[in-house]
């Protein structure tokens, strides 16, 4: 393996424990970089020994060293995420060239470090914060330029189609329905999705990030039905009442983008 992609391998738990910071303290609108971190349930401040990504959980047995609080596995859990998202793009990057380059290596893992924490957040509170959308479309436009120069005026356009698009899909819906059906930060997200793929590859991000939430929301809807059904017991033919559900489309989306990027379909400035 050479020095960039060892480089990557050896940064991906130090990003993970950052991303950890962004999906906990940005839905609460708390300070991710200034701020010094702390134990959350004792508020200790806590030593570089004790930030030392996956190796100072272990370390500590998952425990506050301050309190012995266990500490969950959140933390550990995004840290590995992010290694893993950096071994797939490094394997990715050796499948499509035969020394893939460093820029597009970074770019990869950036890019799905970014939708991670974006998923994530939409996930836990159906939001997804222009602090991580914006910068991502910048992002895009800047992967672009350092990787094809000449493709960005056509990935300027896919970002302002992208975000187009789902503002006039979210106007009829509203129109039609009386309530919203898409979200800015969607509207956001597929922007940078331009951003990063071009025009061409808008169509599989929203067709398959479709599928994708589809499934996943059919996989959670009968599992949840299932554990009601067995916590409840015979039912003596009652039957519930259906309730409406919000959707995050974020996750999808996210994992769509970073899979076109990374594979090339499409077209794009990879």
């Amino acid at each position: 393996m050479d020095g960039p992609l060892l480089l990557v391998l050896l940064a991906a738990p130090f990003a993970g424990s950052f991303l950890g910071v962004l999906i906990r303290r940005l839905p609460d609108g708390r300070p991710a970089v200034l701020s010094r971190s702390a134990c959350e349930h004792c508020g200790s401040r806590l030593a570089a020994r004790d930030l030392v990504p996956l190796f100072s959980y272990v370390a500590a047995r998952g425990r506050c060293r301050y309190c012995h609080a266990s500490i969950g596995g959140f933390h550990p859990l995004v840290e590995l995420l992010a290694l893993g998202m950096a071994a797939i793009v490094a394997c990715a990057g050796y499948m499509r060239f035969s020394t893939p380059a460093p820029v597009w290596v970074w770019s990869g893992c950036a890019l799905g470090w970014t939708l991670l924490a974006l998923g994530w957040i939409d996930l836990k509170t159906l939001r997804l914060p222009d602090a991580l959308t914006l910068p991502l479309l910048l992002g895009g436009l800047l992967s672009c330029r350092l990787l094809s120069p000449a493709a960005v005026p056509e990935h300027t356009i896919a970002a302002v189609m992208g975000y187009g698009g789902f503002r006039l899909v979210a106007l009829i819906y509203r129109r039609l329905r009386g309530c919203e059906g898409l979200g800015m930060g969607d509207a956001k997200l597929l922007a940078a999705a331009g951003a990063w793929t071009g025009p061409a590859a808008l169509p599989l991000i929203v067709a398959g990030g479709a599928i994708v939430t589809l499934v996943a929301t059919g996989v959670a809807y009968t599992a949840l039905s299932l554990r009601r059904r067995a916590d409840a017991g015979p039912t003596h033919g009652e039957r519930g009442h259906v309730t409406a559900i919000r959707i995050p489309f974020g996750p999808g989306l996210g994992l769509m983008t970073w899979l076109v990027f990374l594979s090339g379909v499409g077209g794009g400035a990879s």
